[in-house]
This record gives C-alpha cells, sequence and structure tokens, in this order.
C-alpha cells in the first residue's frame, strides 16, 4: 500500500515539477494562431459568405407590394352625353404585388461571385502577410531571452570563481601569505555581481512578458528557451507571402474587368403584378376591382460613351501599378537579404577572433591566480584580469546570439 501511494505521488508531482520548454518555432506558430490580427482570418470568411449570399440572391424572385391613395383635382371624362358612363372618382386607391424574377443578365452575378471571393483572398493574404511580419520582432525577443540566459550562466561561473578564489585568499591571509584585506576587494565584487545578476533578470522578465503577449501563451522566468540550430538556404528564390499578395491583386483586377465587361450586356427580366384598386386597369370601370399584369421586359445599354472601356483601361493600369510595386518588394528584399547575409560573415568572423582572445586570456588569468597564491599581486590586479576575461567570454556569447539572429532573420526576409 505504501508502495503504491509513492508511485502515485510521483505520477502527479512529475507533471508540476516539469518546467515549461518553448522553441522559436513554436513561438511562430502561437503568434500566427494567438495574435488578435489572426481572428481576422475568421471574420472575413464569414463576410465573404454573407457577401455571396447576397449577390446570389439576384438570381431569386424579387417581391415588391405597393399601396397608394390619392385625391386628384381633375379626372378623365368621356365627353358624349347620355353615355352612361360615370366620371371616374377623384379619390382612387390602389394595391399591388409585383414579383420580377431574372432571366438572363450575360453573367454578371456568376462574375460578381467570383469578385467576392478574389476580394476575400486578397484581405486573407494581407492577414497573412501581417502575422508574417511578426516574426522578425519574434526574433528580437526570443534571442535577447537567450543572450540574457547565457549572461546569467557566465555570470554564475565567475561568480562561483570569485568565491572559490575568495576562500583561498581567507586561508592564505589567516597564514600570513596573503595582504590583510584582500578578501576584502573579492567580497566587493561577488556584491556587484550580484547587481549584475538583478540587472539581467530584470531585463529578461521585461522580454519574457512582451513574447508572451505577443504569442498569447504564459511564459515565465523557470520557462527554458531552447537554443535553435539555424542554417541558411541555398535556394535563392524568394518564398514570400507578399509574393502571393501582389498576384492575387492582380486576379482580383481581371475579376473586376471581367465584371465590368459583363455589366452592359443584356438583361431580360420576366414580370408579373396583381393588384385591388379603384380603378383597376379598366378605367371606365368606376369601382374597386382585382387585375393583373405579366411580361417579360429587355434591358440593354447599347452606348454608354465609353465608360466600360475606360473602366477597363483604369483597371489594367491599377495592374502595372501592382506590378512595380512587387519589383520594389523584390529589389529592397534582396538588398536586404546582402545586408544579413554581409552580418553573418561579420559575426563569422568575430567568433573567430573571440576564441583566440580568450584563450590568450586564460593563460593571463592562470598567470595571475598563481601570482595572487604567491603574494605577488593584489586582489584587484587580479579581479582586472578576471573581469577581461568575463567580458571577453561575454562578447563571445553575444556575437553567437548575434549570428543565430542574424541567420534567423535572414530565412525570414527570404521567406523560409
Amino acid at each position: 500500500m505504501k508502495l503504491f501511494l509513492i508511485i502515485l505521488i510521483s505520477f502527479f508531482a512529475v507533471p508540476v515539477l516539469a518546467q515549461q520548454s518553448i522553441t522559436l518555432q513554436e513561438c511562430y506558430d502561437l503568434a500566427t494562431k494567438n495574435y488578435p490580427l489572426a481572428k481576422q482570418s475568421q471574420l472575413l470568411d464569414a463576410q465573404n459568405q454573407l457577401d455571396k449570399e447576397i449577390v446570389s440572391n439576384a438570381r431569386l424572385p424579387q417581391i415588391n407590394l405597393d399601396a397608394q391613395a390619392t385625391y386628384q383635382s381633375d379626372v378623365i371624362e368621356i365627353p358624349i352625353p347620355n353615355s352612361g358612363i360615370e366620371p371616374l372618382n377623384k379619390d382612387q386607391y390602389r394595391a399591388t404585388l409585383s414579383v420580377n424574377q431574372l432571366i438572363y443578365n450575360g453573367g454578371a452575378t456568376n462574375a460578381s461571385l467570383e469578385v467576392k471571393s478574389a476580394q476575400t483572398k486578397t484581405k486573407q493574404k494581407q492577414v497573412e502577410v501581417n502575422l508574417y511580419q511578426l516574426k522578425q520582432r519574434i526574433n528580437q525577443y526570443f534571442f535577447s531571452i537567450l543572450l540574457a540566459q547565457e549572461t546569467n550562466a557566465l555570470l554564475k561561473a565567475k561568480k562561483a570563481q570569485l568565491q572559490s578564489k575568495l576562500d583561498e585568499v581567507k586561508t592564505g591571509i589567516a597564514y600570513g601569505v596573503v595582504l590583510p584585506a584582500s578578501d576584502k576587494v573579492l567580497e566587493a565584487e561577488l556584491l556587484k555581481i550580484n547587481q549584475q545578476f538583478t540587472e539581467v533578470e530584470s531585463k529578461k522578465m521585461v522580454l519574457i512578458e512582451s513574447l508572451s503577449n505577443m504569442i498569447g501563451q504564459s511564459l515565465d522566468a523557470s520557462t527554458t528557451f531552447q537554443k535553435p540550430f539555424i542554417d541558411t538556404p541555398i535556394d535563392t528564390a524568394l518564398n514570400r507571402p507578399e509574393l502571393d499578395l501582389f498576384q492575387l491583386k492582380k486576379e482580383e483586377i481581371s475579376n473586376n474587368e471581367a465584371l465590368i465587361a459583363k455589366q452592359n450586356a443584356p438583361k431580360l427580366l420576366g414580370f408579373a403584378t396583381v393588384g385591388y384598386g379603384n380603378p383597376g386597369l379598366n378605367m371606365l370601370d368606376n369601382s374597386f376591382q382585382p387585375f393583373y399584369t405579366m411580361g417579360i421586359k429587355l434591358n440593354w445599354n447599347v452606348f454608354d460613351w465609353n465608360s466600360n472601356k475606360k473602366q477597363r483601361e483604369s483597371l489594367a493600369i491599377n495592374k502595372d501599378i501592382i506590378e512595380t510595386e512587387a519589383e520594389t518588394f523584390k529589389l529592397n528584399t534582396n538588398i536586404e537579404l546582402n545586408q544579413q547575409q554581409r552580418e553573418i560573415e561579420k559575426m563569422e568572423a568575430f567568433i573567430t577572433s573571440d576564441l583566440e582572445i580568450i584563450k590568450l586570456r586564460r593563460e593571463v588569468l592562470n598567470a595571475a591566480d598563481s601570482q595572487l597564491k604567491n603574494g605577488v599581486i593584489t586582489s584587484s590586479a587580479y579581479i582586472t584580469e578576471l573581469t577581461n576575461l568575463y567580458e571577453d567570454e561575454n562578447t563571445l556569447v553575444q556575437h553567437k546570439i548575434q549570428l543565430q539572429l542574424a541567420k534567423a532573420n535572414y530565412n525570414v526576409i527570404k521567406g523560409q
């Protein structure tokens, strides 16, 4: 029974003790899903469905109910004496129910539906573009947090080394080998490191909160941010969603051109009207009577002073404008890619140099360590060399993070 309880407690304790871990790709995915702008995608779908239903209603019978009562100052009279035909009443009443049914409109309804679909696709792609542009901001937050983590680790290593050296110095002071008060210098440096810990953790929390708000995921100081392995693609082709957006805009214009071309097509309608009034269709019958009419009607705008043609020419110019926007985007994107490539090469060169510098700094620190043990130098001189090594190691960490950031931005700019 006791063994069963231990297993049960362990089973429920593991999830509680497990730390949250997150990757850069997961941040991308969460932002695409949870960022407030992402809600527009579903709203646009709902709006498109309503717009299509409105356009499709043109194919349904259109029903109108009219009623009126009028009083006229004069009415038609038959100028024949003793004809027995009573003149119409000056007060007249009429109620009608009319039904109009579209029979043919040259495919304008279908063209309108295509325009609505094209507009929705363009808006959906614009949402995708806006969400994609969040990636570089996510990169900045994510790699800044990684830098804070690495800085924290370096501070811990420096603190551990100083603490160890403080113990040695105190022993040396006790045996008279090391000058008195040398331990005070080390203790003061340890206090400075504690301040640096506070500063790094504060900056890290600000970054984590900002990233958490952007991706809609709760993150805290215990969250582990996994270092990504990022490689730049060999393929030189751009794969940005903006290029798809430009294409969809041109397709939307093509659909509008097709709609405009069909707006002047003949329109054939069937109609029927039933009514009740005084007088009815028989104007000589001065009484309330029912009536009806039915038939077909043709409507064709034969000449519109070239308005239709000019509208299509205007749309063609819009296509050319979009084409120039696409070319400008490609040019600017390639410039950004070249800049990021130079940044990557610069960081790689810096890292190679950093490794050589750190190697030399460690040799100097080892010599200073021996000199401090033998009382040749002061604790201040040792701390100077230790700080120099720490700063160079921190510079190496910064350059490594900046290299990964540059690669991540390169991939985002390229559309990978």
